[in-house]
């Protein structure tokens, strides 16, 4: 307990009453920090720190006004801090403090990000028998939204990709996951949410049941299918508790519960999200994004909505449908388009402004703009209506989710009230109409009459005395004031009385200015109150209407959603896909959507379905493989959003997830490799995608051995092809892998083309990578050639395909500069059966492979070109005696052994078999 007094002892006994991370405390007009929060808000935040007593002991201090506490608070819970604030309120014995709300990531009203800003509970219960059951729920508190959902028979996977669709700023463990140190990394690490411990209680069945009956009716509770989900119902109780005990007092905005299952959306995990750049580049930046390409839209909300599309694609075929038809009769009126998109430019975000009503936080300019956002409904509706096209789409129906006549009768009320352009404070005045209320009216009278008053007064007093240096003022020492320049003093009438001289003039003031300022503060504090009573009334009124509010937010930002996807349609020549069942991907002439943005882009087509479901990609590093797989995935998230495609045309079949494993980047930090990591995205895939999913693999095993790294791929590829059955695209350098599109029936060559010959031995080649995709395995290689072009030393370079000729044809190389040879060359020979380098001499039968005998020095002579001095070595019957009975059993079954019959990974583990017998040996 704190042995400080006064405000400091207050300050700190509040303190220790929250959990909160920083305490804020009103004292008059400034919101003070003492002690270690003082420090830890100068800090960050870059405030002088101040000393204050208390007690016999000093401790820091550090304040903000009271009207600039939003933007400093706002800085403190984006750095992740939870911030208690403590108003001040008038007593019979004085003043009095207490915490009135505790501003967290998650519950953060003022945030300037347009951005959905989620709070996120998460609950499991163990099974036994099968996977574990995970409730999800999350909510907006800027704008009311509030979703929920309960995993069956799931891992904790699937529960962290279901919350990073959110991107919540804060996420409430429940119970049993509290010490599951290994789920809190994974959240850590694909989110950057806050982790807060909530209550235990909240999150008890019973509680929490009760609790969200309560706040949504039980009626609603069993109507969208979760009143027997204990589970969802857990995670929805705990972030309504939490909500409650913050004070930050939107729940009535709340009113609306969304139940959703997991087939109602695409899966896209975070690893998917990343690589497919749907909201940020792998760099981190927002530019260069498919967000950021297709959004056109004009409002925080509809740009809110386009991104909440793209991250949770829809499986609803009938939705989908609706949404093309919109985005299809926009991109038909032009005229009508761009007529909505004016109007829509003008307006607010609702569904935050109604949380903001609801908090008691929205000001009158709050409310000003919600009328005006009210009635831009009427301007848009008739914009629809009047448009033969757009009113016979499903436009018409949208508009139908909003009450039009509420909206006019709601905008009318404020309009009547509120002056156009009301004070940025509700507590000054001036906020009102003349003709919203007959006493108000006469007040407002009365305290203009008697500012008129004082305004007139210097012309009479300069008219009646003959002073010209004569001005009347006010400020908060002496109140109102006559002053008079010091040349003129001596004219003054004896009814001035003197109250302070200053350098050039002094200042007086007469028993009437006295009693007509009396006059003034009364009239002034009256009409402030009355008008603050009267903005209260109206306030609480917009409250009442929050669910309207909401509905005319959404509408208008879901028509503004299509009409950026249909601008981006028209000014890009994209194509309506079709959207069927089954698992065809048909696309002629497809494009990347951002690619194509910045360069000249070579479409390609695609093909597949039941017969044709696994297609191996080869081609040259640079030549599109990538970008071609990635514009198939995007194509069909696009498809499954609602929106037109890159393409001439499409049918794509409706995914339940689309996957991906895409080059990554080495998390050491985490201590993980760039191989591990890659190892547990192709896991999680291996564990997640279904028969309706999309895979996309570019390379696979690339991180490890060559042997080990085709063994992963080749039997990865079987797995995918035998047992999971997805549509892939598998993107590889691995050439041998080609083979198994003549041996599966579902999987197919198709090899990006190449014009003109690679470098060779004698040649410098001339090639050009022409970006088309056909079918087939590419017929070589062309690493030598792109490090030529990424500028590699032609040494090197020209080093590099000397030795790709040697390996190709199976000869001896030099190794040149060989330390053990005084900077001559040893000869070395790569030997396939191995997967490792033996010396020249073997090339001619000198030593088997895994010998281990004395390399060869040439010593430079060129008459000894490489594998010529092999030629020294024993032949025929010499070699047969040299060899020893080990040798001699594993020549015997390696000549037994049916290659084509013997599976790549057995047939891998045979080889270092060998190895190790010959090695011990």
């Amino acid at each position: 307990m704190t042995e400080a007094t006064g405000i400091v002892g207050e300050f700190l006994t509040l303190k220790e009453g929250t959990d909160a991370d920083l305490l804020a405390m009103q004292c008059g007009d400034f919101y003070e920090f003492f002690a270690e929060d003082a420090e830890i808000v100068a800090d960050e935040l870059d405030l002088k720190v101040s000393q204050k007593s208390s007690h016999g002991s000093s401790y820091p201090m550090a304040g903000v006004p009271v009207d600039d506490l939003t933007p400093y608070v706002s800085a403190l819970v984006e750095r992740g801090y939870r911030v208690a604030i403590a108003d001040q309120h008038e007593t019979e014995n004085g003043h009095a403090r207490e915490i009135t709300r505790v501003v967290t990531p998650g519950t953060h009203l003022e945030t300037g990000d347009e951005s959905a800003q989620y709070l996120a509970a998460v609950v499991r219960e163990a099974s036994r028998d099968s996977g574990d059951t995970y409730g999800i729920a999350a909510t907006d508190v800027t704008t009311g939204q509030f979703q929920v959902t309960q995993l069956d028979d799931a891992d904790a996977g699937e529960a962290l990709t279901e919350l990073y669709t959110f991107g919540p700023a804060e996420i409430l463990p429940g119970p049993e996951l509290r010490n599951d140190d290994e789920f809190l990394d994974r959240l850590r690490e694909r989110t950057d949410a806050a982790l807060t411990l909530h209550d235990s209680a909240s999150f008890e069945p019973g509680r929490a049941s009760h609790t969200v009956r309560e706040q949504f009716g039980s009626e609603t509770v069993d109507s969208v299918g979760i009143g027997d989900q204990n589970v969802a119902v857990r995670a929805a109780g705990a972030v309504l508790s939490y909500v409650e005990d913050t004070g930050v007092g939107t729940l009535a905005a709340v009113t609306r519960l969304q139940a959703y299952g997991e087939r109602d959306h695409v899966d896209l995990d975070a690893t998917t999200q990343r690589n497919l750049e749907l909201t940020e580049t792998m760099q981190g930046d927002s530019s260069g994004s498919l967000f950021d390409t297709i959004d056109h839209t004009v409002t925080a909300a509809g740009g809110r909505l386009l991104q909440q599309w793209l991250q949770r694609p829809r499986r609803n075929r009938a939705e989908l449908q609706r949404r093309q038809s919109c985005v299809a009769a926009l991109s038909e009126a032009a005229m009508a388009r761009e007529r909505i998109r004016e109007t829509l430019s003008d307006a607010y975000d609702l569904e935050r402004l109604a949380a903001r009503a609801t908090s008691g936080s929205a000001d009158a300019r709050d409310l000003r703009a919600v009328q005006e956002t009210l009635a831009l409904l009427g301007q848009v509706a008739d914009a629809v209506t009047e448009t033969e096209r757009l009113a016979e789409s499903p436009l018409a129906d949208a508009l139908d989710g909003a009450d039009r006549e509420a909206a006019d009768s709601l905008a009318a009320e404020l309009d009547s009230a509120l002056v156009a352009d009301p004070p940025g404070t509700v507590r000054q005045g001036g906020l009102f109409k003349r003709g919203h209320d007959d006493d108000l009216d006469e007040i407002i009278d009365e305290h203009e009459a008697a500012l008129e008053w004082l305004e007139t007064l210097p012309d009479r007093e300069k008219e009646r005395t003959g002073i010209t240096h004569l001005s009347v003022d006010r400020n908060k020492t002496d109140g109102y004031y006559i002053q008079v320049g010091k040349s003129e003093t001596d004219a003054v009438p004896e009814k001035y009385q003197h109250i302070k001289t200053l350098k050039n003039s002094k200042r007086y003031t007469t028993p009437e200015l006295d009693e007509k300022e009396r006059d003034v503060l009364r009239l002034e504090e009256r009409r402030h109150d009355m008008e603050y009573e009267h903005f209260q009334r109206l306030r609480a009124r917009v409250a009442e209407h929050a669910t309207l509010l909401q509905d005319v937010g959404r509408t208008l930002a879901e028509l503004d959603a299509f009409a950026s996807l249909a601008v981006h349609a028209v000014e890009n020549d994209w194509a309506r896909p079709a959207v069927v069942d089954g698992n065809e991907l048909s696309i002629e002439a497809g494009r990347h959507p951002v690619v194509e943005q910045t360069t000249e882009f070579v479409p390609n087509d695609l093909y597949m379905d039941d017969d044709r479901q696994f297609l191996i990609v080869t081609g040259p590093n640079m030549s599109g493989k990538s970008t071609y797989m990635r514009q198939a995935a995007l194509i069909t998230l696009l498809a499954q959003v609602g929106s037109f495609v890159p393409a001439r045309s499409a049918t794509v079949g409706l995914v339940d997830g689309i996957f991906t494993r895409v080059g990554a980047l080495d998390e050491l930090a985490q201590g993980r490799s760039t191989f591990m990591v890659e190892m547990q995205e192709l896991s999680n895939i291996l564990h997640s995608a279904t028969e309706e999913s999309l895979v996309i693999l570019d390379e696979v095993g690339r991180g490890t051995a060559t042997f080990d790294g085709i063994s992963i791929a080749w039997a990865a590829t079987e797995y995918i092809v035998n047992s999971i059955q997805s549509k892939t695209l598998f993107a590889t350098h691995y050439h041998e892998l080609t083979a198994l599109g003549e041996e599966l029936p579902t999987v197919e060559n198709v090899h990006v083309a190449v014009d003109g010959e690679p470098r060779s031995a004698g040649s410098d080649g001339d090639v050009t990578f022409l970006r088309t995709v056909r079918d087939g395995p590419t017929d070589r290689s062309y690493g030598v050639h792109v490090a030529d072009l990424a500028g590699v030393p032609e040494p090197v370079v020209d080093r590099s395909q000397a030795v790709l000729d040697r390996l190709r044809d199976d000869k001896a190389i030099e190794i040149r500069g060989s330390e053990q040879n005084d900077g001559g060359t040893t000869q070395a020979v790569f030997d396939l059966d191995s997967g490792q380098f033996r010396d020249g001499a073997a090339q001619s039968g000198g030593a088997a492979a895994g010998s281990t005998a004395e390399p060869v020095a040439t010593d430079g002579d060129p008459e000894h070109a490489p594998g010529e001095a092999a030629a020294e070595g024993p032949k025929g019957d010499e070699r047969a005696a040299s060899l020893d009975s080990e040798t001699e059993a594993v020549l015997s079954e390696l000549t037994e052994l049916d290659v084509n019959e013997t599976p790549p990974v057995e047939l891998m583990a045979k080889v270092q078999e060998w190895q190790a017998e010959l090695d011990d040996e």
